[in-house]
């Protein structure tokens, strides 16, 4: 009798037995497996799925440690946004789905890289200093019946040795309807280029704030888009607005020329780029007068997306990579009229102006500055797809200009120049 209850006993235990050593050895399976997170790096967004098709029957309940990170757990995937560089250890806790009551541990390491702009020091620029300006500027507002954001923001190498901004930027509502944005970059190696980009843009927008001037263009303009005149009227009146946009840009030099003068140094002290555009909506569509000195690139940007105009010479890889200033005579010669540009649209979805502290990491070359897919990524990474998940919102734009600055901060490696981006949108 004894005999015959332990072998129904025994017959009983043993498929218990088994489902036990096969849950004992899926969760050692799962132990064993050695997963590699990839890196993080603090202040950027991180996500990393754990992958757990090979462990149908294993669940993880939890991570610890992990608040420690900044980051969060659910669903299988780690996510969110690092506070410090740092080597974490994470236990992974988790159950087989057989036997729910008993949790486990599995260790697993994360390592978060510092944050690159953490490297780099932000010294305020010395407020006594002659030709003393703030570290960065932003402005909306509207222009003509669109509207406009600037943001012009100090680039890390000047801010790593307390330097000033060498950019700048002003915008002007003028007489009649006309309006203006010019730009520009003073040279890093000029002493006074702080000064020579804000009297650049300063100057010409004061130039074009003058009805007598305006009334001429806009007499010139009617004749160019009236539909009746002759080619040799057409001819003439793109020669008379060209003129005048010539004078206003010889009396920057004269200007930039003078101020040298006053202060006791070389205009080439002053060196600073140059680009504005003048606008101004008709019955017939927006006329937009252009102008560039330098590696300033303006792009204009149909209602469709489906092109993009750039509205300036760019004085990039003629030189030798050498840029062209406002405050060089020789620019002012018999191929200056070559520098300016009249375009007249129905409409338009963005007019953008930049310095080359944007140009460089997002276009990279020339070519791709009517390029309609680089300028499809430019947007979308201004709607947020970048690492610092940064969005500039041009639905809601109560804080663009705030926006816009933020955004500019965005990290790319080798390129900490000053940035300056103006959009009319």
């Amino acid at each position: 009798m004894m005999g015959k209850f332990f072998r129904k006993s025994v017959a009983e235990s043993q498929p218990k037995t088994m489902e036990q050593s096969l849950i004992y050895k899926e969760k050692e399976e799962f132990k064993d497996v050695h997963w590699v997170l990839k890196n993080a790096s603090a202040k950027q967004f991180y996500e990393f799925s754990l992958e757990m098709e090979e462990f149908p029957n294993i669940r993880i309940q939890n991570i610890g440690n992990i608040e420690e990170t900044g980051l969060t757990f659910e669903n299988n995937r780690i996510s969110g946004i690092p506070v410090t560089n740092n080597m974490y250890h994470l236990d992974v806790q988790f159950y087989h789905i057989h036997d729910q009551h008993q949790m486990e541990t599995k260790k697993i390491q994360l390592f978060v890289n510092a944050d690159p702009k953490d490297l780099w020091k932000n010294i305020p620029s010395d407020r006594n200093a002659a030709f003393y300006k703030p570290e960065e500027e932003s402005f909306k507002g509207t222009f003509s019946d669109k509207k406009i954001v600037v943001a012009s923001k100090r680039g890390r190498s000047h801010a790593h040795e307390g330097k000033f901004r060498e950019d700048d930027f002003a915008v002007n509502r003028l007489p009649d309807g006309w309006n203006i944005i010019s730009v520009s970059d003073g040279a890093g190696s000029a002493k006074a280029a702080r000064e020579g980009s804000r009297l650049a843009t300063e100057t010409i927008n004061r130039f074009f704030n003058s009805q007598e001037i305006l009334n001429q263009i806009e007499n010139n303009v009617s004749i160019l888009y009236n539909g009746q005149s002759s080619v040799e009227n057409e001819s003439e009146s793109k020669q008379k607005i060209i003129n005048i946009l010539s004078e206003g840009v010889l009396h920057v030099y004269h200007t930039l020329e003078k101020t040298a003068v006053e202060n006791d140094f070389s205009v080439n002290d002053l060196h600073a780029t140059l680009i504005f555009t003048l606008l101004k909506k008709f019955s017939f569509g927006y006329v937009i007068l252009s102008f560039g000195v330098g590696d300033c690139p303006m792009n204009l940007i149909n209602t469709d997306f489906s092109e993009v105009k750039l509205l300036n010479r760019m004085d990039v890889g003629e030189f030798g990579g050498g840029t062209r200033f406002i405050t060089m005579k020789e620019i002012f010669n018999d191929t200056i009229a070559s520098r300016f540009r009249i375009t007249c649209v129905k409409d338009f979805s963005y007019l953008v102006l930049m310095t080359d502290g944007i140009y460089d990491p997002k276009f990279t070359t020339e070519n791709k500055l009517e390029d309609t897919e680089s300028w499809k990524t430019l947007f979308e990474d201004l709607a947020g797809n970048n690492d610092d998940r940064a969005k500039v919102d041009f639905i809601n734009d109560e804080k663009i200009d705030k926006e816009l600055l933020i955004w500019s901060d965005f990290w790319s490696r080798g390129n900490h120049d000053d940035r300056t981006l103006a959009i009319i949108y």
